[in-house]
Formats: C-alpha cells, structure tokens, sequence
C-alpha cells in the first residue's frame, strides 16, 4: 500500500509528526510531501535543510515539492491515502474552497479523483475562530477524514486546535475503511 504523507508548516509539531512518520514507513511505502515553505525557511524548530533530510532518511527518498511533482497522483493512481500533517489554518483554507495552487493542496485534489481517503490533522491558532468555518466544510464532504483533535493550550490560546498525531495510525486505518474514527473531538 502507498501513502502519502504531506507536511505543511506548523513547525512547532515536527517534533511529534515526524516519529508518526516513521512508524507508518516500516509498515507503507510512503511518498513524502512538504509545502513549499519548508524547504526553504530556518525556524527556532530547525533548519530547513535538516528536516527535508530527516524526511528522506525516514521515507527513503527526497519529498516532493512542487505542483508538477504531485499533480500524477490522480491520473495514475499512486496513493491508497494521503495523510495531510500538520494540516494548517491555510491549507484547510485552500482545501475547503477548492484551490489546489501548492504542492499539499494539489497532491490532495489530484489524489480525490480516485474517491481515495485524505486524512487531515489540524494544527492551527485559528480553528475555533476563522479556521473552523473550513473544518466543517471538510467534515461534511467526501473522502476526507480527520485524526482525533482538541484545544491544545486554551488558556492561552483559547482558539487554537492541534490533532492528537499519535492518533494516525488508527485514523488512518478508519479511513482506508471509509469510516470517521471516533470520538473526533478531544
């Protein structure tokens, strides 16, 4: 089975997505995706240049970056499933409405053609506030499928929501299955 695996950049969350990552590469063969920003931005979570080579050391090869790479996912079938994480307020945005004009949003609207499941684990400020409008769109449609998430720091960031990753294994097999794991909500 191959899956894709599209990172956006909610840097901060590396640390516990990228272990998930490595699970699910002993157990799939995984084609890593990473939006545009992250190969080319230096954040206090690390340099560019290192996480592009843990990505490759994990998945065994370079991820993909660009809407040509990842725009034959759909007419050829690659994916059994496309794990977007971390999946960021923008991203939802692009996702929700359509736009497919970056790697992570095309890999996606490329892979749906085939009515294969997109698995998405949220990690933005805004998902009680702007972002949610988007959540609820991609709740109600099909194929999409969420990892399990919940207020991460609510007394500071009263709005902010961030996906359980250690959850993506088992959402991942509900979704290959057509189903929602449950409880979504944390």
């Amino acid at each position: 089975m191959t899956i894709g695996f599209a990172l956006t950049g909610s840097f901060c969350t590396f640390s516990k997505v990228l272990p998930v990552l490595e699970q699910l590469a002993q157990q799939y063969d995984v084609i890593p995706i990473v939006s545009e920003i992250i190969p080319v931005t230096d954040t206090r979570f690390g340099t560019a240049q290192s996480h592009i080579q843990r990505i490759t050391d994990i998945c065994g090869r370079a991820p993909l970056t660009s809407v040509p790479q990842v725009e034959p996912f759909g007419p050829k079938k690659i994916l059994d499933a496309l794990v977007i994480a971390p999946c960021t307020g923008n991203t939802l945005a692009k996702l929700s409405h359509g736009i497919a004009d970056t790697s992570v949003s095309m890999a996606a609207k490329s892979h749906l053609r085939n009515g294969r499941p997109v698995l998405v684990a949220v990690s933005t400020n805004d998902g009680l506030a702007a972002a949610a409008e988007n959540i609820g769109r991609l709740l109600n449609r099909k194929h999409y499928y969420f990892v399990p998430f919940g207020q991460d720091a609510p007394e500071g960031k009263p709005t902010s929501l961030v996906a359980d990753f250690s959850k993506i294994p088992a959402a991942l097999e509900c979704a290959l299955q057509e189903q929602q794991i449950q409880p979504l909500l944390l």
